[in-house]
């Protein structure tokens, strides 16, 4: 039961938000008692930390499978873009931004994890990327690496992109090519485009 309490609420929480769900409406949509949910998680914070630790997770393990596959390091963001998106479905309700206004002590410890995995992650990223000829070899790895998480997390900021005048798919999707357009090279360009033409033509 605690496991489907989770899930339930991991997906209530991404959907609403982690401030707008109460613990009434999760057993509601469960059709059972709150006392039931308490018997798991003896209050909503609870609750919380642990659906922000297991979305983190399985987002982990994501991004784990797809570097493993090795692919072309352009193609790879955009795949860890598309997992992502999918696991936050969309985050139409900036819960991250919930998170860090009533939840600032999850939050803080939830990027502190990020930053940890996406450093990793991003550096071997641009490594690959210069090796391969698709990115310039005089890049400041470490620096790249560093601003590229404070945009991915900074677009999530409702006060500079509030949800009312900015659609949160469309700002990833605009970031990442913001960010690879200023460290590919002709090679690189030319496999950003392919890519950009071909989702282009997906839609």
């Amino acid at each position: 039961m605690k496991e489907k309490i989770l899930h339930k609420a991991e997906e209530l929480f991404l959907t609403f938000g982690f401030k707008s769900v109460t613990m009434d409406d999760i057993a509601n949509q469960m059709g059972i008692s709150k006392k039931t949910i308490y018997t798991h998680f003896k209050n909503k914070t609870q609750l919380v930390k642990e659906s922000t630790h297991s979305i983190f997770e399985n987002i982990s393990k994501g991004i784990d499978c797809i570097c493993t596959l090795n692919k072309n390091p352009i193609e790879e963001l955009f795949e860890i873009k598309s997992l992502i998106m999918t696991q936050l479905k969309g985050e139409k309700t900036s819960p991250q931004y919930q998170l860090s206004k009533y939840y600032p002590e999850i939050h803080n410890s939830l990027k502190k994890k990020q930053f940890e995995l996406m450093q990793e992650c991003v550096k071997d990223n641009i490594t690959r990327g210069v090796s391969l000829g698709l990115y310039r070899t005089n890049l400041n790895i470490e620096f790249v690496s560093r601003i590229y998480f404070i945009g991915v997390t900074g677009i999530k900021d409702e006060d500079i992109f509030p949800t009312a005048n900015f659609q949160k798919q469309q700002l990833v999707e605009e970031y990442l090519e913001y960010h690879l357009r200023g460290i590919v090279t002709e090679k690189g360009l030319s496999k950003l485009n392919q890519i950009l033409n071909k989702n282009q033509t997906n839609e």
